[in-house]
């Protein structure tokens, strides 16, 4: 598990965790609309199984925004005196425009993990 982890990270090919998911080799801190190898440059995985595959990713990806605005709003609570604070919402919205190309990268490749024919 920690091993996937790590390669999930890595933007790493989940078959053969030599060649990259993504065309970057990091998936951190790109402001930009990710661009996917179809396929694995090492072995030729294919990424991309059908028409439609990632639409699935976009549910990860919901998860990961809405824990990563609950998370902002318990760590930024503790800085203003009232219970909620219209202050803490530009807080959030900030975060989640910075991190939302990080979770669109991290949503697909987790979904590439989840279904990955672990038998062979």
């Amino acid at each position: 598990m920690s091993n996937s982890l790590l390669h999930i990270l890595n933007n790493d090919c989940p078959h053969c965790h030599q060649g990259k998911v993504f065309n970057e080799k990091s998936i951190f801190f790109k402001f930009s609309f990710p661009k996917m190898n179809e396929y694995c440059p090492h072995c030729h995985y294919k990424f991309k199984k059908e028409p439609g595959y990632f639409f699935g990713a976009m549910y990860v990806n919901y998860g990961l925004t809405v824990a990563q605005g609950l998370i902002t709003y318990l760590i930024a609570h503790f800085f203003f005196e009232e219970t909620f604070d219209l202050r803490i919402i530009p807080i959030i919205m900030t975060v989640i425009i910075v991190l939302a190309t990080f979770n669109i990268r991290l949503s697909r490749l987790l979904w590439i993990y989840m279904f990955k024919n672990y038998s062979n």
